[in-house]
């Protein structure tokens, strides 16, 4: 391809990406005063459209697994990619289930009288139009639309290259119910370019862009979080801890902590390192070491831990390793400070118990680890918007501004203060 070619391409991904940013922008506004009774119809006119179009959806999936297989796409990625039955029934659901939460916007909060007779509060608001960029799994673009209607926004959703037919056949589903319900089409679009220049001017788009959600490997999020000039919400790894106390109920240690690594392994919120405390280590360990030689996961220990149960010895990598497989790193530690001190050290600030009895011990865990989720006597799995009664989420932010921890609807808005007077002035 000449410069002068690949110029040109450039600007016409350029000119694409600005249009579809001056749309969405056009449309958040329509998105940000819709009545919640348009949203839910939109939302259930979206779930019943997917349905209807299930064949269309799988046919538009079978080119993406073909080309996936003809690219050398691993097990794991065609699995990712794939359109079953299953599959997109529970899209259709999942929707629903976003149709059925109570609407955060317009809700009023700390409303209250000043001493001047202002009357103030504060408003839940859109924030306007995001953009969701992400890889493989065809089902995001259905839950990333959703969640952002539902919220009173507007949504440019970039999925992977190798998902392009499948993402455009549930767009088209997208479309059909916001027309329905009288919606502007262009509240979610799902850009319908490969090229790579889509994504870095979409990170750059500041004056259409509000926010964006990456969501995808370490590398992907590395390069966002790193380019972009729209604020991002985001989390890298997920290396959480279980750290059992010499104060733990053994029973309760060798439950949480056997759920949190095994119940599945390629979540963010899955326990990839466990701390315990040397004085109840020679007594847990080998029973957890049973726990987890049953379940295939291989434990990679350092010497006081291999002390006490044979396992590969860990490296200083192994800490700050984010397995998402049937390994755990293992480490004995003398009590809490050192373990609140390792997990500051290697933590990715994701998920983090304690397994104790000592209510002192406890309020100092919960005080001093500063992830997005701690706890206490609980498996780290529970880390999730389903479980935290959000409904459904858009993903697990590890920031401390705005959002922090499982993502749900309230995490797509932002507050205002709003004032009601009457006829009052500041003297």
């Amino acid at each position: 391809m000449s410069t002068a070619t690949a110029e040109n391409q450039l600007q016409d991904v350029v000119a694409y990406m600005q249009a579809l940013g001056r749309q969405a922008r056009v449309a958040s506004r329509a998105m940000s005063r819709a009545e919640s009774a348009a949203k839910n119809q939109a939302l259930l006119a979206i779930a019943d459209a997917i349905e209807t179009s299930m064949e269309a959806l799988k046919e538009a999936n079978a080119k993406d697994m073909a080309a996936g297989r003809e690219n050398g796409l691993d097990a794991a990625l065609l699995d990712r990619l794939e359109l079953t039955d299953e599959r997109i029934v529970g899209m259709a659901e999942g929707l629903r289930q976003i149709a059925n939460l109570p609407d955060p916007v317009g809700a009023i909060r700390d409303f209250k009288y000043l001493p001047s007779g202002i009357q103030l509060g504060k408003m839940r608001v859109p924030l306007g139009v995001i953009g969701i960029i992400y890889e493989s799994r065809p089902n995001v673009t259905a839950d990333a639309a959703g969640l952002c209607l539902k919220a009173g926004n507007a949504a440019i959703l970039r999925g992977g290259s190798e998902a392009l037919h499948s993402n455009q056949a549930v767009a088209a589903c997208v479309k059909r119910g916001l027309e329905k319900a009288g919606l502007p089409a262009e509240a979610v679009q799902v850009v319908a370019t490969k090229d790579r220049a889509a994504v870095g001017e979409l990170i750059r788009m500041n004056d259409f862009v509000d926010v964006l959600v990456p969501r995808g490997g370490k590398g992907l999020i590395e390069r966002i979080s790193r380019e972009a000039t729209v604020p991002v919400i985001k989390h890298l790894d997920g290396i959480c801890h279980v750290y059992v106390d010499d104060k733990a109920d053994l029973d309760k240690a060798e439950r949480v902590a056997v759920n949190a690594k095994t119940q599945r392994y390629g979540t963010c919120n899955t326990m990839e390192t466990l701390l315990v405390a040397e004085a109840v280590a020679g007594e847990i360990l080998p029973r957890l070491a049973a726990r987890y030689r049953e379940a295939g996961v291989e434990l990679r220990g350092c010497a006081k831990s291999r002390a006490w149960v044979e396992m590969a010895p860990a490296t200083e990598e192994d800490w700050a390793t984010e397995y998402l497989a049937p390994v755990l790193s293992v480490k004995v530690v003398s009590g809490l400070d050192e373990a609140i001190d390792h997990i500051e050290t290697f933590g990715s600030h994701h998920t983090d118990t304690i397994v104790t009895e000592d209510y002192t011990r406890a309020r100092r865990f919960l005080r001093e680890v500063d992830s997005s989720s701690v706890m206490v006597n609980a498996s780290t799995r529970f880390a999730d918007g389903f479980e935290y009664g959000l409904g459904a989420e858009i993903g697990i932010s590890t920031d401390k501004l705005h959002a922090r921890g499982p993502v749900g609807l309230e995490g797509l808005t932002t507050e205002k203060f709003v004032v009601f007077g009457d006829g009052h002035i500041r003297q």
